[in-house]
């Protein structure tokens, strides 16, 4: 297993649609997820993306075993690996956060997501998953599959008095490393 270095915000990789996964439980995608388990644990991270590791393929990991630094009150999030995740709004009310970004570092954002919302892919054995959740476990799916389509959650924000940099909006809080 390995830490990779985690792209930040202007490298032109993280602006691409990652291609699918074509083959899951392979030797190969166990090792990337190990990889990025290690690199998202490494840096308090709540989620990871394959593109922000310079990986262009539609998976993602997320989940939080114990209480995060950097998100101390958010539930807790199963640890999850979803390959070529499907994303489907429940309803249309959307919900104000703060969201912050391995890619984006220092900084943090209020951002609107999908409360509820379904997603679907599979597992990296290629097993389906198919979950309804909402809040926290929400906003992170929608967060990291966003990688997957080229998009920081800067590109969300839509109230840019609500953007800034992580010491100064929440002084205190563990900013080693933002996501």
């Amino acid at each position: 297993m390995a830490i990779h270095e985690i792209l930040k915000m202007g490298d032109p990789r993280l602006l691409h649609i990652a291609q699918p996964v074509i083959e899951a439980d392979s030797d190969a995608i166990h090792l990337l997820v190990a990889d990025m388990f290690e690199t998202m644990h490494s840096v308090n991270g709540a989620g990871l993306a394959a593109p922000q590791i310079g990986v262009d393929l539609q998976l993602v990991i997320f989940g939080t075993d114990a209480p995060n630094p950097r998100y101390p009150d958010a539930p807790l999030v199963p640890r999850t690996v979803l390959l070529n995740p499907v994303i489907t709004p429940i309803g249309d009310e959307e919900e104000d956060g703060w969201e912050g970004c391995l890619s984006v570092p220092g900084l943090r954002g209020v951002v609107p997501r999908w409360k509820k919302i379904r997603y679907t892919g599979f597992d990296q054995y290629g097993d389906p998953i198919d979950r309804t959740v909402e809040g926290f476990h929400a906003r992170v799916v929608q967060h990291e599959c966003d990688h997957l389509i080229g998009k920081l959650y800067p590109m969300r924000v839509r109230d840019f008095t609500k953007f800034g940099f992580t010491e100064v909006l929440f002084p205190g809080l563990d900013a080693s490393a933002d996501d």
